[in-house]
């Protein structure tokens, strides 16, 4: 456990520096946030004196050197706009992202999942055929017109639903979140489903297709000649086997769900991460659109982990000193 747990830091830190070299100089060799951030009116002088204060004078070498220095003493730049640190900045729109992409797959997973399970058991009823139908539809469908419809019928047509917004939030652990709250469930609802319907279907279909590999296995035909119930074989010997591959497929989601809200979260104005990346593209103002890549990168390298043990967890036969399991 030890030489594992040593051998992923070192490829982690590896990652890491890559991806902050890739990350730094795509986002730093474009565009001149001086001309956005001072104003227009100003002279030379002025702008001079802003581009030294930000420390854009230096080489690109140079400014790569500053960000790697204060990287591992855990300050990846401050704000151009905000003043503050990037990180600090990034860390408290996180918990709504979060929250959003906890719930959109708890959704999926507990809708995805028992669906595909009735698909694979009954491939050739109209129930699983229906069920597989749905789910092409959602791969099919653009993340931004199903939150547009989910807009215009839940909101504008029922008026049941808030458009957007986070809604009402209370305190859990020194968070706030909204799901402990009515109002702020009304307003979760809705980007919650859109962020979900994409995973939703993509856990059908995986849980569809490892469910009718299951029951061709041996120890199911076994199972049944011994006289098991239904519910006991399906339960036990066919969900437990192919939770292995769903599980690593869920970890894997939930990194990308929070990676890539930006979308359902620009739609709903959900006040989280994605909507201050894309703020912060717009102003140019680059230490926070680094410092949300590499957190994102970090991200997913811990979740990356984080299933890897819970496979070895799942599946007796992998360990973890060993080169298998998910993220290999």
């Amino acid at each position: 456990m030890f030489a594992y747990t040593l051998r992923r830091l070192t490829q982690s830190g590896f990652v890491l520096l890559v991806m902050s070299l890739l990350v730094f100089l795509g986002v730093f060799a474009i565009g001149n946030p001086v001309e956005l951030l001072v104003n227009p009116q100003a002279d030379e002088i002025e702008k001079l004196r802003a581009t030294v204060a930000l420390g854009l004078d230096k080489p690109l070498y140079a400014q790569y050197a500053v960000f790697l220095k204060g990287a591992l003493s855990g300050d990846l730049g401050r704000s151009f706009v905000f003043g503050v640190p990037a990180l600090e900045l990034i860390l408290t729109k996180m918990p709504a992202t979060i929250e959003l992409a906890l719930v959109a797959m708890l959704m999926a997973v507990f809708i995805g999942i028992p669906l595909g399970l009735v698909a694979g058991l009954k491939p050739d009823g109209f129930i699983g055929r229906s069920i597989m139908a749905g789910s092409i539809v959602g791969f099919s469908l653009p993340t931004f017109w199903v939150g547009l419809v989910l807009i215009m019928f839940f909101s504008v047509y029922l008026g049941w639903l808030p458009s957007n917004g986070r809604g009402e939030t209370v305190s859990l652990l020194g968070l706030q979140v909204s799901f402990l709250t009515w109002d702020g469930i009304t307003h979760l609802f809705m980007p919650a489903l859109n962020l979900a319907l994409f995973k939703l279907s993509l856990l059908i279909r995986l849980t569809r297709a490892q469910t009718r590999e299951a029951l061709l296995q041996d120890y199911v035909k076994f199972a049944r000649a011994k006289g098991l119930s239904q519910l006991r074989v399906i339960g036990v010997h066919v969900l437990k086997n192919i939770m292995i591959p769903i599980v690593t497929v869920i970890g894997l989601e939930f990194g990308s769900v929070i990676a890539f809200a930006i979308v359902t979260e620009s739609i709903f104005a959900w006040p989280g991460t994605g909507k201050l990346l894309i703020d912060s593209i717009n102003q140019l103002d680059r230490p926070v659109i680094v410092a949300y890549l590499m957190v994102i990168v970090m991200l997913f390298i811990v979740i990356n982990f984080v299933v890897d043990i819970v496979y070895s967890f799942l599946d007796p036969r992998v360990r973890l000193g060993q080169s298998s399991g998910a993220g290999h």
